[in-house]
Formats: structure tokens, sequence, C-alpha cells
């Protein structure tokens, strides 16, 4: 799957809060070694560098598009093409701080994931992740119902999307490696001027593998009928104006030994 850093940039303000909030909940004060993994465009790898500016920062990316933009908005940072799917244990417990902000849901196994990752930490070192879990929301299930309908299953042939897990997983998880821990869940009220903006949100992250797996005709129309969902399913309200809720899960756990 390709991923341009220009329509994901579209919401830059919105995508790089849940960083910001994220960062700001990690205990280490001085940290010299930071890896983003799935940094993207760099927005979030900024707001760990903006956050520790004395540190070393190495964004992680699978995708060189992304990170095309991540080095071009970033000279002071290093950007490494990784994909954290694979064997990242050349890295291995080299970081004080390794951050991930709403990546892992595309890579599959979250217990061996997150072992992983941990595994790349210093002792006394922190992971801290943020993974969206909006799949109760009207646009996850919008299409979720279309993908898996008679009309359009045959079309897409698409595997399973997203790997999370249940929160009670991730509590297993990760009790397993570290009794120090936290977790929590914010729900953000994006504003969003109109239901297009809602769709532009998405074909560059959830809607993008649908769109992709069909042809121009195909995805004009798959587009289409999602759209005719996506005004059903949001209220404008007084101002014009639609609430785009995005839940998003987040966990801070350090490495005690």
């Amino acid at each position: 799957m390709g991923w341009d850093n220009g329509q994901y940039l579209k919401f830059k303000a919105q995508r790089t809060r849940p960083a910001i909030d994220l960062a700001a909940r990690i205990p280490i004060e001085n940290p010299t070694d930071i890896i983003d993994v799935g940094c993207g465009p760099g927005n979030s790898s900024r707001v760990l560098k903006d956050r520790y500016p004395n540190a070393h920062v190495l964004g992680a990316d699978s995708s060189g598009n992304m990170l095309d933009r991540a080095r071009e908005d970033n000279p002071d940072m290093e950007f490494v093409l990784l994909d954290a799917g694979g064997d990242i244990s050349g890295y291995n417990s080299r970081f004080d701080v390794v951050f991930s902000n709403a990546c892992l849901q595309w890579i599959p196994d979250h217990k061996k994931l997150l072992a992983r990752l941990f595994a790349l930490l210093k002792p006394g070192g922190t992971l801290a992740v943020q993974i969206p879990m909006n799949f109760d929301e009207p646009i996850h299930k919008i299409l979720t119902e279309l993908a898996e309908s008679a009309e359009w299953r045959e079309k897409l042939g698409i595997p399973r999307l997203f790997y999370t897990l249940t929160q009670e997983e991730y509590f297993d998880v990760i009790s397993g490696l570290t009794d120090d821990f936290e977790m929590w869940q914010t729900t953000y009220c994006h504003r969003m001027p109109d239901h297009e903006a809602i769709a532009e949100w998405y074909r560059s992250t959830g809607m993008r593998p649908y769109l992709e797996a069909l042809n121009e005709r195909d995805a004009a129309e798959f587009e289409s009928r999602v759209m005719e969902r996506v005004r059903r399913e949001y209220a404008v309200r007084k101002n014009g104006e639609i609430i785009f809720r995005f839940p998003r899960f987040f966990f801070v756990a350090n490495k005690t030994k």
C-alpha cells in the first residue's frame, strides 16, 4: 500500500495532537536516544525533538514517500527506512524512549510486536504508544459494512486491515513485560467544516487500502457510497460544522530491568 504524505498532512494539527499528548506523559527528563516508530512525514518526530532538543531522534518508517517529506521538513533529525513488523533486533537496548503514534494498527501480531519494541529499550527506558480505537465510530462501520457487502466483497478481496487488540488484551501483554505502566483513552472531538472533510481525512488512512484495491471507476463509486452514508450518519451542527469523534488508546510502559 502506498502512502501519500500530502494527503496525510491535510489534517496535520489534528493528527499531531495525540503525539503531543503522548509525549507529555513520558516520565524521562533527559533522554539521549529516541526512536519514533512509524514516524510518517515527521510530525510526531518534531514533537519529540521540540520536547527533547538535546536528544538524538531517529524517525523510522516503511514508506519512502513519508520519509522524503520527513527529511525535507526536519533536517535536524535522522530518518531511516525500517519495517517494524520485521527483524529490528539490530536496534536492541539502544533507546531511552521508543515512541509510536498511530502506526502499530497496521502491523500484525501485537504480542510479539510489543515484545520486540520493548527490547529496543535501555534499562529504565519508556515505550510510549498511541493506537486509534475508532471501530465503533460511524465512518469505520460504514467502510467495514460496505467492504463486506456482497456487492463489494469480491471486488475488494482485502484481508484484515487492522491488527488492533482490545484494551484488555493490551493490558495482559504489557503486564507480561513490566509492572510499571499506565493506559488511558481519549476521544478527540474534531471540528469538521463539512462531510467532505471526513472523506479527506480517511482517504490517507482507513479508506486508502479500499480505494487502492479498486479500478478508478469502482473507486469513485465506492467513495460515493461512503459519502452517502457519511451524510446520513454525521449530523450538521447549528453553526454548520460536524463533530468528528476519534477515540485513541494510549499506554506508557517503563522498562524496570
